[in-house]
């Protein structure tokens, strides 16, 4: 693909190919994408057949061509012609026929505008001077360092879904950078997307040259009318000995094309295979969309912290330095387990049911001797808690019932094996009292907690173990290691893997979990760049690698999955960040569907997500979790908007496991026996399932032009104007009106809104005549009925804007005092605070109700002194 700048870059594959000697140009063929030419300074014009990304690249061109016209600077495809090629030399331009290489087509020693296959004049002649310069404008969007050139992808390779209109591709002195430009609306729009140059050449170069001037067929760019593409046999064809090479057994053997043709396009030749295994392209912006992106009914999710009520706040000394391996905290649905940065290792346990703000004294803690490592809930009991310490013990604390009251120093068993620090802890999901712990020492081990001893025995791992996770059946044990190795184990079996493959690259920490029924990994880790990532590996083939992935950001901070089971969306959280990724997980392409993120308004230490009953599903909530920040826990509710919340949304809700109820003992899993969890309905007895809803009636989107041009009298125009708001402000949950019009036509839309805005202005302007009107009548019946004083009260009520009846009915005052006033004010005053729920509006009455009668008290005790020294005389 060209751009008018000279940058030349492929929409799809982008590769480093053998040393070559300097290439001045190149281009991609616009009806196959495996086809690359490029000119170099040897002057020489070669032909590249690329190959998969994943395989190797040929170092032989399938084509050289040698023109001996001295320096080769400019290279071209023609647009709608497979088989030619424009080359600009030193001394004069030239087209070749690939197909019939002996010589070029046309030369020409000036620089003109021509039909080629008209030569005897040119179209038009432009005098050429010692150099050309072409100006760029600065681009908006640029990465650090210069920009050594900009492309522009084709059409066929946006994300229409997303209503991308352009996306260009920056080159800097060390990176490529793709820039998308969006529209901002949803799904696929015929307006932004007119047909657009297909990949199908309109003819030959022979057609060409014979007068042929055919247009390449246009396509459309909805995904839904876009042609599926099938590979078709090639065609066997003779080529120019020393020309044209058809590929060797070593080409066949890295997955290059081995078509006869060069030149030979999509429609008679089998394009080259493209690859899955990673879906990367819409984050990076190199490959294209040739299909329906897949949405998920799960992509709007949202995010929201609950109500202040339920935070535990004041929470102080916080141990902000856990490992990489630990969660940072952790929850069940009675108590919440919270490190300290207090010496002995110190570990807050607080109570759920009692939100709120803690105390400023100590909080009741469980004290390890040492610096804590790891720590988690027993899932079948919710009153013991096992700690992973530096001093590669495992404590097992047991809090008593109603809560711990102090600080509890005597653990209820200490296990002892591990010979160097502890990683992590990880309870059993089906087994009770069943424990696994990984360590320094490189070893996992299998504890037996009713025993109070070590059952079991894993090896394999050369290196740091950086998390676990148990199988779904309780089955197999998962790991990622330092080392860059996805194990599986079966620890009733073999104390070695069952089965091994490569992980990610990166060093700095992973995470591991089942997803889709237990027939994938999901490893959440670093690349060799150190750019966080998702990976997805198939449980039965982990040698194959992974199958899928897909970049993230970068960060220093590991991502912590959460996974849902039952509605297959995964939460990725990190320590120390704002943002929480949201995943859907589906076993198919493209395995990965993006949903909307959540965003805190500080940094969270760590989160953990509560069992699917604590979820509101009246408000269709998804899952619940407890957001751990500097100094307070906060519960989040993630929820799927929904239009019909009256009823319960049994495509999102399906049964789920009661996982935390145990399936079967250590001692039976140990034996061989397996067992699964009993699932239950979260569907209120109340509430009729969204699938068993009547069907509403079709309802108009909107009403004909006559209804409203029809004339109204100015109450009914008052009356619908009142109800359209008061309706408004009532349905604040309701989809935006935009969501569902399909249309209205120019002239009728502007007649509608210049009515409502004639109707409203109508409206606002009698009503604020009116109210002049009585407040200029009350002020006169005021001035009427006083004499000089009246004439002063009267001033007054003008000055306040209010009458003195009406000033002692608002503070429920009958006889003018200083006291009664001043009682009333100040009670009317502080219930009408906005801050205990009142209004401020009233709060203004309050107060210009209490200056009118101040100002009354005045003028009274002005004709006082006055009405007394005439008794005197």
């Amino acid at each position: 693909m060209r751009d008018p700048d000279g940058l030349f870059l492929k929409f799809q594959l982008i590769f480093l190919f053998p040393p070559l000697d300097l290439v001045t140009d190149m281009d991609f063929s616009p009806f196959d994408e495996s086809l690359l030419v490029t000119c170099s300074a040897d002057e020489t014009v070669k032909l590249w057949r690329l190959c998969d990304p994943e395989l190797e690249q040929s170092g032989t061109p399938e084509l050289t061509l040698r023109p001996g016209q001295g320096r080769l600077e400019l290279v071209h495809f023609h647009p709608t012609s497979s088989g030619l090629l424009a080359v600009g030399s030193a001394r004069s331009p030239l087209i070749w026929d690939v197909s019939s290489q002996d010589a070029p087509l046309m030369r020409n020693r000036e620089l003109k505008l021509w039909d080629s296959r008209k030569l005897s004049s040119s179209v038009s002649s432009l005098s050429i001077g010692t150099s050309t310069t072409c100006a760029v404008p600065p681009s908006v969007a640029t990465a650090e360092g210069s920009t050594r050139g900009v492309a522009m992808l084709p059409k066929m390779a946006l994300d229409v879904m997303s209503c991308e209109v352009v996306r260009l591709l920056q080159l800097t002195d060390s990176c490529i950078v793709p820039i998308s430009y969006q529209v901002p609306r949803k799904e696929f729009h015929d307006d932004l997307y007119p047909d657009t140059v297909g990949t199908t050449a309109a003819m030959t170069a022979e057609e060409w040259w014979q007068g042929g001037n055919q247009q390449v067929e246009k396509v459309s760019l909805n995904p839904n009318k876009r042609p599926k593409t099938k590979a078709t046999p090639e065609k066997p064809a003779s080529a120019k000995k020393g020309l044209i090479s058809g590929g060797s057994k070593e080409d066949q053997a890295r997955g290059c094309s081995t078509s006869s043709s060069p030149l030979s396009t999509p429609s008679s030749s089998a394009a080259p295979s493209r690859s899955p295994s990673s879906t990367s392209g819409l984050s990076s912006g190199f490959l294209p969309s040739p299909s329906p992106r897949p949405t998920s009914k799960f992509r709007h999710i949202q995010g929201v912290v609950m109500h202040r009520d339920t935070h535990i706040t004041n929470i102080r000394g916080l141990n902000l330095t856990t490992p990489g391996e630990c969660d940072g905290f952790c929850a069940n649905h009675q108590r919440v387990a919270v490190p300290l940065a207090i010496a002995g290792g110190q570990i807050a346990i607080v109570e759920r049911s009692q939100p709120g703000r803690l105390p400023d004294t100590a909080v009741p803690t469980v004290q390890n001797s040492g610096n804590v490592a790891d720590f988690c809930w027993d899932p079948f009991d919710p009153r013991r808690l096992a700690v992973a310490g530096e001093d590669a013990k495992i404590r097992v604390w047991k809090v008593p019932e109603g809560g711990l009251k102090g600080t509890l120093t005597e653990p209820e068993l200490i296990l002892q094996g591990h010979t160097e620090k502890i990683y992590s802890v990880k309870f059993h999901p089906l087994a009770s009292g069943l424990l696994v712990s990984s360590s320094y020492d490189l070893s996992v081990r299998l504890w037996d907690l009713d025993r109070g001893e070590q059952v079991k025995l894993l090896t394999g791992h050369e290196d740091q173990v950086f998390g676990m996770a148990w199988s779904p059946d309780g089955k197999l044990l998962a790991t990622v290691c330092k080392d860059a190795k996805v194990r599986i184990y079966d620890p009733r079996k073999s104390t070695a893997p069952v089965q091994e493959g490569a992980g990610p690259e990166g060093h700095r920490g992973a995470r591991v979990v089942w997803v889709c029924d237990g027939k994938y990994l999901l490893v959440s880790g670093f690349d060799s760049l150190s750019e966080r990532g998702i990976y997805l590996y198939s449980a039965d083939s982990l040698s194959s690698g992974a199958i899928a992935s897909i970049p993230i950001s970068i960060s220093p901070s590991t991502l912590i999955p959460f996974y849902d089971p039952d509605t297959g969306v995964v939460i990725l959280s990190g320590k120390g960040e704002n943002r929480v990724y949201i995943y859907e997980i589906v076993p198919e392409e493209p395995y990965f569907i993006e949903c909307s993120s959540f965003t805190s308004s500080e940094p969270h230490k760590g989160f953990a997500f509560l069992r699917k009953t604590e979820c509101n599903v009246r408000d269709v909530e998804v899952a619940v979790g407890l957001m751990l920040t500097k100094t307070t826990i906060e519960p989040v509710a993630f929820k799927v908007p929904r239009v019909k919340k009256e009823f319960f949304q049994d495509d999102v809700y399906t049964d789920t496991a009661m996982w935390w109820e145990p399936a079967l003992t250590a001692s039976a899993w140990l034996s061989g026996s397996n067992g699964q969890h009993k699932k239950m309905s979260l569907k209120p007895k109340d509430m009729t399932p969204v699938s068993e809803a009547p069907k509403e009636a079709p309802v108009r989107k909107y009403l004909p032009s006559s209804v409203y041009l029809e004339e109204k009298t100015d109450e009914q125009k008052k009356e619908e104007l009142l109800s359209a708001m008061v309706a408004k402000l009532g349905n604040m949950d309701d989809p935006l009106p935009q969501e569902s019009f399909e249309g209205v036509d120019e002239d009728e839309w502007a007649k509608y809104l210049a009515q409502i805005i004639v109707m409203g202005a109508q409206v606002v302007g009698r009503a604020f005549a009116r109210a002049l009107q009585q407040e200029f009548a009350a002020s006169q019946a005021a001035a009427r009925a006083r004499g000089s004083a009246g004439q002063q009260s009267a001033a007054a009520s003008s000055i306040t804007g209010m009458s003195l009846q009406e000033a002692q009915q608002i503070l429920n005052v009958t006889k003018l005092t200083p006291e009664e006033i001043e009682k009333n004010y100040e009670h009317l005053f502080k219930v009408n605070d906005k801050s205990v729920g009142g209004s401020f509006y009233l709060q203004s009455k309050v107060v210009r109700a209490k200056e009118r009668l101040d100002e009354e008290l005045s003028i009274q005790s002005q004709e006082n002194p006055q009405s007394q020294q005439k008794k005197e005389t």
